[in-house]
């Protein structure tokens, strides 16, 4: 039964990092609300917002395989989330020639797909450093 209980709190411990994580990733984008622009129908940002949680829980997969506890998760996965800030902030600085923000906001797909890209890639970098 031990491992049925483990799983089931690695799971619900994964969701609310996702969770919190896609609450910060909120706060961030300034210019706009993440689930109004779903709503609405714009694909770039529901590829940004794709990439964003499979990024965490990326990161997560790593977190457990390599932590002893959910607790040693949780900090890693914590961890991980601030990491992948860091690099959406880090894209959108080094995009100089435009706002990653903005494109994002007028439905431009390509550079939601490059957004997805920056978040998985980065995201397997950050879960190989956890050990």
């Amino acid at each position: 039964m031990e491992p049925l209980l483990a799983t089931i709190g690695y799971f619900l411990m994964a969701i609310v990092v996702v969770l919190i994580g896609l609450g910060v990733f909120e706060v961030l984008t300034r210019k706009y609300k993440d689930w109004n622009e779903v709503s609405a129908g714009n694909q770039a940002v529901a590829m940004s917002i794709a990439g964003k949680i499979i990024g965490i829980c990326i990161v997560l997969s790593f977190a457990i395989y390599h932590s002893f506890t959910i607790m040693d998760t949780v900090v890693w996965g914590g961890v991980g989330v601030v990491l992948q800030m860091i690099a959406y902030l880090l894209f959108e600085l080094f995009t100089r020639t435009f706002s990653v923000e903005d494109e994002l906001k007028n439905n431009n797909t390509a550079v939601g797909i490059i957004s997805i890209g920056v978040s998985i890639g980065l995201a397997f970098v950050i879960g190989a450093s956890i050990t």
